[in-house]
């Protein structure tokens, strides 16, 4: 059994461990328990060292990798993972560019003082009045999800004067990931078009004389640990590029092959996970080899990470309400290896749950959990951590093991919450939403605020 005082690094911070003076878990030198007092649990606190490091380890190795083999590469921060205005400034400051995917979170990056030309603006059903903002704003580059959108930006940009850029989203048929509704890339599904209809629909924007058609974008899944579906995907796009170069008469300019690069949230998924410098020299490998291949000069390219930049860098704290224990029937003892050797289960309850962290209800997502407030010699037992609402699915942790005598009144750290747990956080049970600290240099400052009761209360109309 592992050490469970052990902080492991591959998927908390790197900068938390466990403090001398009796081990309480430390986040870039700032006591979980310190954190707890001032700004209460549940508590969303973001490493923004970590985060900035990650960002800007993710861009050079891109760029340098892709410069290596004779191209550019430009690195955009995929807003919808995790977007404030502290955290798009973070980004920006390092290099990368904003993609966003609503009104809301243009207004964000805009907030930010985000130049617009360095944001990219997704979305299958973007309404004629978000586009027309983002014209009249001087997004870089709007991204083109459905044919009816194309007359849509076209127009808007006529009425404004002006010239937009756009990228068509294709369907390359070939999807990743750990969960079907992360799979992005297949045609029975909401995003983008098919790629047996790209030289058409690229045709037809490059007839408009609103539009700068810049090339194609695809993205394939989320979550995604292997470097061999993004092989097949860039070759089958490229193919499109040079089948694209003789009608239009021109090299298309830049190609988007999307994100979802994973990241590990339990250590036994830290085997796994790609390594940014490993998989970005075999992207860049792959996209040279697939243009010589098939004759035509490299295009730039272009990128849209979000998890992997933001998620290990973030914790959720936790206290403990109450815990229960219930005993394993045999079959599911026998069944489930990661259950071996326990004969009951601990159901630890804690103070958020499914409005603070939905992705173990909506993908059965896995976390990793530790005792927070202090070290502990007890004897391991098999835990389950679970929220406080109203649903038999509110699971935060569906597995892990902590020390047996886990009690009521203790914090809880579950680890690589940075990504997906704020922005689809929500009031099931009205229930508000926490607030998001950020330590840096050994001080924490709030970056969103948290939600009280009174503001749920003030949007009934009584």
């Amino acid at each position: 059994m592992n050490d469970l005082n052990s902080i492991d690094q591959r998927v908390f911070p790197p900068t938390a461990r466990r403090g001398r003076e009796c081990g309480r878990l430390k986040i870039a030198d700032v006591p979980a328990t310190e954190l707890a007092e001032h700004f209460g649990t549940p508590l969303y606190v973001i490493d923004e060292q970590a985060a900035r490091d990650r960002a800007v380890q993710t861009r050079e190795a891109l760029q340098r990798e892709f410069a290596r083999v004779g191209t550019e590469a430009t690195v955009y921060y995929a807003g919808k993972a995790f977007l404030c205005v502290e955290v798009a400034k973070w980004m920006v400051e390092e290099g990368l560019n904003i993609d966003v995917a609503s009104g809301g979170e243009l207004a964000v990056a805009l907030a930010a003082g985000v130049a617009p030309a360095r944001i990219g603006f997704h979305g299958n059903n973007k309404s004629e009045a978000e586009i027309a903002r983002a014209v009249a704003a001087g997004v870089g580059t709007l991204i083109i999800d459905s044919e009816q959108e194309i007359t849509r930006i076209a127009e808007a940009a006529a009425a404004a004067g002006t010239r937009q850029r756009v990228r068509l989203r294709i369907n390359s048929g070939v999807h990743a990931g750990a969960h079907d509704f992360l799979a992005t890339a297949h045609e029975d599904q909401k995003f983008g078009l098919p790629l047996a209809r790209a030289v058409e629909l690229s045709t037809n924007i490059a007839s408009y004389d609103s539009l700068d058609f810049a090339g194609l974008h695809c993205h394939i899944g989320s979550q995604i640990f292997s470097s061999e579906a993004f092989r097949e995907s860039a070759r089958r796009m490229l193919g499109v590029y040079a089948e694209l170069e003789s009608v239009l008469g021109a090299p298309v300019p830049e190609l988007n092959l999307g994100g979802g690069f994973g990241i590990a949230y339990t250590p036994d998924q830290a085997a796994e996970a790609p390594d940014i410098e490993l998989l970005a020299a075999q992207l860049a490998d792959i996209a040279a080899a697939t243009s010589a291949e098939l004759g035509i000069a490299l295009p730039k390219v272009a990128f849209e990470p979000g998890r992997s930049v933001i998620g290990q860098s973030g914790v959720t704290l936790y206290t403990v309400g109450t815990t229960k224990s219930v005993q394993l029937a045999d079959s599911d003892a026998a069944g489930d290896p990661a259950d071996l050797g326990f004969s009951s289960r601990l159901y630890v309850s804690v103070d958020g749950g499914m409005s603070d962290n939905a992705r173990p209800a909506l993908y059965g997502s896995d976390y990793h959990v530790r005792l927070a407030n202090r070290a502990s010699e007890a004897e391991a037992q098999l835990v389950r951590v679970v929220g406080k609402h109203c649903e038999s699915g509110d699971i935060v942790v569906p597995r892990d093991v902590l020390p047996a005598d886990v009690a009521p009144g203790d914090l809880l750290a579950v680890a690589a919450t940075g990504a997906y747990c704020w922005s689809l956080s929500n009031n099931y049970n009205y229930l508000p939403r926490p607030a998001v600290v950020a330590i840096r240099n050994g001080e924490a400052r709030v970056i969103v605020r948290g939600e009280t009761e009174e503001e749920l209360l003030a949007r009934s109309v009584f």
